[in-house]
């Protein structure tokens, strides 16, 4: 059985695939804009746990607005299939880069570091903790930037999910279940930032119950990193949450006031430059080179365990035994990550629908998408349970007259002889139906919408859009415009500037359309999946 593909996409070519499901290369065929596509697996699809984290995913990475996390155009959920189509980074995985080279520079690593921080910094500002940083979710880009991928198992600041991670970088505090803070973000990303530096982990367990008592008890290992960097690596590293700096933006200055007494002041222009240098050397492993299956989007290897009352530690071999076991199944486990879902409505009377439940949607890629590829999702109002991403939105139309019918007035002739004749008035010009064909969010202040008129003739129409709190409610006018309804399916940007989760158009004409106006109403990827 062919399997399900995301409408409005044209698959390239994997870009990697695991237990939890694939990664594709895949061109929006409205646009031409190149994205990845995370399909979560059959098997997992049938779970609801793991279809509500996958969702959450979805939620989370629409409310972060950052350069330095992956960003997402839409998410999709349907019958046959889940997926998050997100930006496509032309970059490797910084796992790949250790593995060709062993390791950084001082400066590089400085750089990775750096970026990582401001990227788990964002999700830290909107009380997400990450809980898998690790070489694999980073990628590193052709010019040395990098981004933060995959927040799959993420959960709220204080929130108690269980141990779950990756046990090379799984901070103390992780191993025991306790709740999940920032302070476990920083231990992860130093914990890269010294295998950038040496070319292998902090700790070396054996198996996974003496790489946890190392994490926990063992002596931070700063002697085997360079000396200007080891109070970082110190730091970071500390076993207690407390005693590492309270927030990934707080450890950036620190790691900048580092970095400039030890390196001078062009210290990242030199890491980001080496970096480049670095990734260029496996120009065969980036999306665009079009080669072997690679994993510029890594698929997370998450393991998830909930332990009892007491924990684990002095355990003994039960704990050996229940860590072998949970381990054993982590590639079962596996967790991936995404895109963020929008809810629309859209009607064809004056006024919007105040309940009922929105239907869902999906959304395309902007029609002008910039090289970094921002995420912008563009929904679509059918109400079937279908996901369509192109973005089409065909509203129904009622048959009653408009306001402005024509009337005609008979009149007596006066006798004598018979007036010149002259042509035949043109009949009046009737609308029967305005509607909203397409209305998608394309950036995180503007979005495109289309419009269809059917008439009989010219007519003018005025498209106005507004932001609001509440669904149902338009709310605060954003602008106006007017233009012949010959040009009604010409694209147009609309630009907002208000707070409001959701955005609105209305869509009137003049003569009156027969529908009298049409109305659709978004909810932007910024704000809550519902």
């Amino acid at each position: 059985m062919k399997a399900w593909v995301v409408p409005g996409y044209t698959e390239a070519r994997e870009l990697g695939s695991g237990a939890s499901g694939r990664v594709v290369l895949a061109v929006h065929d409205g646009t031409g804009t190149a994205v990845a596509i995370k399909y979560l697996s059959d098997g997992l699809r049938r779970d609801p746990a793991f279809v509500g984290g996958f969702r959450a995913e979805a939620r989370l990475l629409g409310g972060l607005q950052s350069p330095y996390v992956v960003g997402l155009y839409e998410y999709v959920e349907a019958p046959d299939g889940a997926a998050i189509v997100m930006e496509l980074v032309d970059g490797i995985a910084l796992r790949a880069l250790l593995s060709q080279a062993g390791r950084t520079d001082p400066e590089s690593a400085l750089v990775v570091l750096k970026g990582s921080l401001l990227g788990l910094a964002a999700a830290h500002r909107a009380g997400i903790v990450h809980r898998d940083y690790k070489p694999e979710n980073v990628l590193v880009a052709a010019d040395g930037s990098s981004k933060l991928v995959d927040f799959g198992i993420a959960a709220d600041h204080g929130a108690t999910p269980g141990v779950a991670g990756t046990p090379a970088y799984m901070a103390p505090e992780q191993w025991q279940g306790l709740p999940a803070s920032p302070a476990a973000d920083v231990y992860a990303a130093t914990a890269t930032f010294f295998e950038c530096l040496t070319g292998r982990k902090p700790y070396a367990g054996e198996n996974f119950a003496e790489l946890a008592l190392q994490h926990i008890e063992a002596p931070v290992p700063e002697g085997e990193a360079p000396e200007p960097v080891r109070p970082l690596i110190r730091r970071g590293l500390a076993k207690q949450p407390e005693e590492r700096p309270e927030s990934a933006e707080a450890f950036v200055a620190e790691l900048e006031g580092v970095a400039l007494a030890a390196y001078g002041p062009d210290w990242e222009e030199r890491g980001q430059r080496k970096l480049a240098a670095l990734a260029a050397l496996l120009p065969l492993l980036f999306p665009s080179a079009g080669g072997s299956s690679a994993s510029s989007t890594a698929l997370a290897t998450t393991s998830l365990w909930a332990p009892g009352r007491r924990g684990w530690l002095g355990a003994g071999a039960a704990l050996v035994l229940g860590l072998a076991l949970f381990f054993a199944q982590a590639a079962a486990l596996e967790r991936t990550g995404g895109a963020v879902a929008v809810s629309a409505f859209a009607t064809t009377g004056a006024d919007a629908p105040t309940d009922g439940p929105l239907p869902s949607v999906s959304g395309s890629p902007s029609a002008s998408p910039s090289p970094s590829a921002s995420a912008s999702p563009s929904p679509s109002t059918s109400t079937s349970t279908s996901t369509s991403a192109s973005a089409s939105a065909s509203a129904s139309t009622s048959a009653t007259p408009g306001p402005n019918a024509s009337v005609t007035t008979a009149t007596t002739a006066p006798t004598g002889p018979p007036p010149p004749t002259t042509p035949a008035p043109s009949p009046a010009v009737k609308v029967r139906s305005v509607s909203v064909t397409a209305f998608r969010q394309t950036d995180f202040k503007a979005a495109l919408v289309q419009l269809a008129v059917d008439a009989s003739g010219p007519a003018t129409v005025r498209l106005e859009w507004f932001s609001s709190d509440a669904r149902g409610t338009l709310g605060a006018s954003e602008g106006s415009m007017t233009f012949p309804s010959s040009t009604a399916a010409t694209a147009r940007t609309l630009t907002f500037s208000g707070t409001g989760c959701y955005w609105g158009v209305r869509a009137t004409t003049t003569p009156s359309a027969g529908n009298g106006a049409a109305v659709q109403q978004l909810l932007i990827k910024r704000c809550e999946i519902r």
